[in-house]
């Protein structure tokens, strides 16, 4: 069997005891691992702090037979009625079926609906784990069907040990300040920040690109640059050169620090809102992001001349 070459696999948990974070739910897998049974679940939290890895772990651990589907990629009723109900209707030599959908907030309306149907048929047999980013978007009748858990990002400590322990047993030498300016861009992206040690080590030591060392300060320097009304070039280059692709930070940044940058609060935080959700269903984020800016140097403080 050939050994996973990619770091975010071959690295990805698959047991209780090696998992990162959440020990506030530990206690409770345990128990479902020791009655080789569990409730219907939704996990639910930010993009790579280990929701998938979570559910993948249960699945080892249990006596089951499993299906995974990416519903991002199948999001459609089709999906529900042929696949997820056909595992679900078919004989099984072990004592529980487990149908994981990853990415479920990606699911139609009508694909949800039609799941709840089928969480309800099968339920002597098949057990269910949803894994999303947002909640909200999971309708309230499969909520209702479901333990809904939120995963909470690992500490920024244990994150770096995490990654320490993938470079040494990589045998990749790195420097320390390097490791640091890592976690503190992409936290708490756990599988961001181990693409890009996998992407940056090159002959045995972690190289990372001078641009993502000076990009790791960019919200900082938006804050900076927004109370005047004509940064939009500079804020453009200071994205544009964090090589970022995820702006959910700065965007929680932006409500944060909303009084360094304007004294119209209320009207920023709507503008925030809209372009935060609006970034969800755009290919280019960084378009959308530099949309927001743009509104929030309307109403941002005067002028510097």
């Amino acid at each position: 069997m050939i050994e996973n070459s990619l770091w975010v696999e071959k690295y990805r948990p698959n047991t209780l005891e090696n998992y990162v974070g959440n020990d506030h739910l530990k206690g409770m897998i345990k128990r479902y691992l020791g009655e080789n049974d569990i409730q219907n679940l939704i996990f639910y939290g930010p993009a790579g702090t280990g929701k998938t890895t979570l559910a993948k772990l249960l699945t080892k651990n249990l006596n089951c037979e499993y299906l995974y589907i990416n519903a991002s990629d199948e999001r459609g009723i089709e999906t529900i009625r042929d696949k997820v109900s056909g595992f679900a209707s078919t004989m099984s030599f072990k004592p529980l079926k487990v149908v994981i959908l990853d990415e479920a907030d990606f699911l139609t309306i009508q694909a949800q609906a039609s799941l709840r149907n089928v969480i309800e048929t099968f339920s002597k047999s098949t057990r269910f784990i949803l894994t999303c980013n947002y909640v909200e978007r999971i309708i309230d009748p499969l909520q209702s069907r479901c333990q809904v858990l939120k995963i909470v990002p690992p500490s920024k400590g244990e994150v770096a040990k995490h990654i320490f322990s993938v470079l040494s047993q990589e045998n990749v030498q790195h420097n320390n300040e390097h490791l640091k300016t890592l976690v503190n861009q992409y936290y708490p992206d756990v599988r961001k920040m181990l693409n890009v040690c996998q992407m940056s080590t090159n002959d045995g030591e972690l190289e990372l690109d001078q641009q993502t060392l000076v990009s790791s300060n960019y919200i900082d320097k938006v804050i900076e640059l927004l109370p005047n009304k004509k940064s939009f070039k500079q804020i453009r280059q200071v994205i544009a050169d964090s090589n970022v692709q995820d702006f959910e930070a700065l965007y929680k940044t932006l409500y944060e620090r909303i009084d360094e940058y304007t004294s119209r609060p209320a009207e920023a935080i709507i503008i925030i809102e809209e372009y935060m959700y609006h970034s969800n269903f755009r290919i280019d984020k960084e378009i959308n992001v530099m949309a927001c800016i743009s509104k929030l140097l309307e109403i941002s403080g005067k002028v510097v001349l």
